[in-house]
């Protein structure tokens, strides 16, 4: 079966309604002016979780007016077409239901999915980044957010991402390469995946990857999409390759299990219940599907 580009589908953890509104970061009287405003939105972030409302078809992150959002570090999300400011409170979460993306994450609409992805990236890596890397200090938070500094050499710190290649592995037999991290429950699996390392291109990283991970050799990586993974700060940069090999050589380190999967074998797996895919809010599961040629149900 020949895989097309651009058939990913929806990719919940990549959209978003919100501008960024990178320019106001840095102007205080436009934050001031917009932290009182009675239409600004606060998201409360915590541990990765925030407080969402359930409806019957869906739910939502809790919103709240600058007055009723508790105190802690504050960082500008952006403001949307009408105007209206968003921020994200790092603070202890206010009552009610509280989860995270991969519980809530395809229940969300664009514009709470963004928020929330957006918050939990930010927060990630300020929690990992409160001291200067060249001398040790303590650093402050700056920029709305966006930016750490540090007061004794002046050196200014912006948030990063680690790239990380995900991809789907398909042979001349038209199966799929599914494998198991020696962590997983047995029955658990997923494409294989793995972080870019330095100087090296993200073609190179899948077929090294692979390589390493199980001995199979892939040619032809072809890039298909990306989507944020801020557990706590990744970038999943998806890909879809053609294995010239088959023979598995699994790195026990790195993989448990390993092995291909024709359509029908996967759907019979799945619906025995011995074989359960990523959850919705991942690329891999559109990976997958993409491969599959449907929805497949049931998840992690």
């Amino acid at each position: 079966m020949e895989i097309s580009e651009g058939l990913l589908g929806p990719l919940l953890l990549a959209r978003n309604t919100v501008d960024r509104s990178a320019a106001l970061r840095g102007d205080e009287e436009w934050l001031a002016r917009s932290w009182a405003a009675e239409k600004t939105r606060v998201l409360v972030i915590d541990g990765g979780q925030t407080v969402i409302r359930r409806f019957t078809d869906g739910a939502a992150v809790a919103l709240y007016s600058p007055l009723e959002a508790p105190s802690g570090p504050r960082y500008l999300l952006g403001v949307d077409l009408d105007g209206v400011a968003y921020y994200a409170v790092q603070a202890p979460l206010p009552e009610g239901e509280a989860a995270g993306l991969r519980q809530v994450g395809a229940l969300l609409d664009d514009r709470d999915a963004g928020l929330l992805v957006y918050a939990v990236a930010l927060e990630a890596w300020h929690a990992t980044h409160e001291f200067c890397p060249r001398c040790g200090s303590r650093t402050t938070i700056t920029a709305s957010g966006h930016m750490r500094t540090c007061p004794k050499d002046g050196s200014q710190h912006f948030p990063r991402v680690d790239p990380a290649v995900i991809m789907l592995i398909h042979d001349d037999d038209d199966r799929v390469l599914l494998g198991r991290g020696p962590e997983w429950p047995k029955g658990r699996m997923s494409v294989l995946a793995g972080f870019v390392e330095p100087g090296e291109s993200l073609e190179h990283a899948v077929m090294r990857e692979v390589m390493e991970e199980v001995g199979v050799a892939v040619t032809a990586p072809r890039y298909m999409g990306s989507q944020p993974w801020p557990f706590p700060r990744s970038l999943m940069l998806g890909f879809i390759a053609r294995a010239t090999t088959t023979e598995i050589h699994r790195d026990p380190a790195e993989i448990a299990e390993a092995r291909w999967f024709s359509r029908d074998e996967l759907h019979a797996h799945v619906e025995a219940g011995t074989l359960r895919l990523p959850g919705q809010v991942s690329i891999a599961r559109r990976l997958i599907e993409t491969w599959y040629g449907e929805p497949i149900p049931g998840d992690w």
